[in-house]
């Protein structure tokens, strides 16, 4: 199945390589950078790429590229799936997935892929069952195997390995047993010029942190389930549970993991918690213009909307900008024509302004009035679907655990149809 994998930094360095099958030669990659270059965006490369010989499947993860090589046809989905949990793996071993921490432990990373995957069959990708076999560095660890020479292999084969809970690890104990759920909103939308909703959806994921002794048994319930669509869940759910009584039933994972994805697609279910006015206009024959933007809370059931901050792509002949806000702080990129203004919070007893004049290149044509707005925010305890937990119960165990939920609404992608606005992510 997967013959090799390369890591690519942003620079189009290959910094890192590991075949399974058959070695394959570097000059592969030769299809991935061509790409690259055709891509309008970074994150527009096409995630299969075919060539003469070979498949190349890739992800943007961290600012790096996973690229996996195949030779024959297989489901994409299941390669893009197995250089997820790669990418995940590397960040709860090492606490990040970037090219200098990945280099430092260059040795665990080549044992977790050799652990990870057979003969090009993904065979260990649960982090309960890979921390058995190889333990998590640590600055003592790394002092004791520089000084004795031994490894962090582990010695025996991991519990889970063999039993049909592969997710959880035997004899589990804890002092303090908790249960925390995190239930993560982005909104994307597409807006008209007069405010309407075009197309409206909230993609959705529940991450949670589990530490319980023994081996217990959860129930997760909602009070309104059916609004979810397109859901996805984590090996340890019992769809068949779901299916018939719309209830989570699982033994879970010990840490952190994700426990499921869905999507909210029905328009009225769809709260837009900001809006955005701007006027941009440019003279022709002239070398000034006029710029006028304001942010709004709209729909955001009485939370705050926080960590707000818009960025717009200018036209290339803009060559500066004289702004006054009415709050926050703003900066413009001469270079890369980017205009970033960051807000902060709104409050409703002042809407945040931003406007002032813009200088264009004399003897330019008149640019286009319409550039793109993004903007990132935050609206924390509120999951705007108005998907809430219900309760949580536990069987198998005897003890009582500390349990609790907590609610974030971010950004997506909002796009104004006339306008181009865009929402894009905290």
């Amino acid at each position: 199945m997967i013959h090799s994998l390369f890591l690519i930094n942003g620079s189009g360095d290959i910094f890192l390589e590991k075949h399974w099958k058959s070695v394959v030669s570097r000059s592969v990659c030769d299809y991935f950078f061509e790409a690259q270059e055709k891509a309008a965006d970074i994150e527009n490369v096409p995630p299969v790429i075919p060539t003469p010989h070979h498949y190349l499947i890739s992800i943007y993860r961290e600012k790096l590229f996973f690229v996996a090589v195949v030779q024959s046809e297989v489901t994409p989905l299941f390669v893009i799936e197995f250089l997820h949990r790669v990418a995940d793996m590397f960040q709860d071993y090492f606490g990040e997935c970037s090219e200098t921490c990945l280099k430092d432990n260059v040795v665990i990373v080549y044992e977790l892929l050799e652990e990870m995957l057979d003969n090009g069959f993904p065979l260990a990708t649960e982090s309960n069952i890979l921390k058995e076999l190889i333990k998590p560095p640590t600055i003592l660890r790394s002092v004791v195997n520089s000084l004795t020479g031994s490894s962090n292999m582990g010695e025996t084969l991991p519990t889970g390995q063999l039993s049909n809970i592969p997710w959880r690890r035997a004899g589990v104990k804890y002092t303090n047993n908790e249960a925390y759920f995190d239930v993560i909103e982005e909104v994307d939308a597409i807006i008209d010029k007069s405010g309407s909703t075009v197309f409206a959806e909230i993609q959705g994921v529940i991450d949670a942190c589990v530490k319980l002794t023994g081996m217990p048994d959860l129930t997760l319930s909602f009070m309104n389930p059916r609004l979810l669509d397109d859901v996805s869940f984590h090996p340890c759910v019992r769809f068949k549970r779901w299916e018939s009584e719309r209830v989570l039933s699982f033994i879970p994972p010990d840490g952190n993991f994700r426990l499921m994805s869905y999507r909210v697609s029905s328009q009225n279910l769809v709260a837009i918690p900001v809006y955005v006015k701007h006027s941009i206009v440019f003279q022709e024959n002239s070398s000034s213009g006029r710029f006028d933007v304001t942010v709004g809370p709209k729909q955001n059931m009485g939370k705050t909307v926080e960590s707000i901050v818009l960025t717009v792509h200018m036209p290339k002949a803009v060559l500066n900008m004289n702004l006054a806000p009415t709050q926050g702080t703003y900066t413009f990129d001469p270079v890369n024509k980017v205009l970033t203004w960051d807000i902060g919070k709104i409050t409703t007893q002042k809407l945040p302004n931003l406007k002032g004049s813009v200088s264009l290149q004399s003897g330019a044509p008149k640019p286009e009035e319409n550039p793109s707005l993004n903007i990132n925010f935050k609206i924390q305890q509120c999951a705007i679907s108005g998907l809430k937990v219900n309760r949580l119960d536990m069987y198998g165990e005897k003890y009582k655990p500390f349990k609790g939920v907590k609610y974030l609404t971010k950004a997506g992608k909002f796009q104004d149809g006339e306008e181009g606005n865009n929402f894009n992510e905290c």
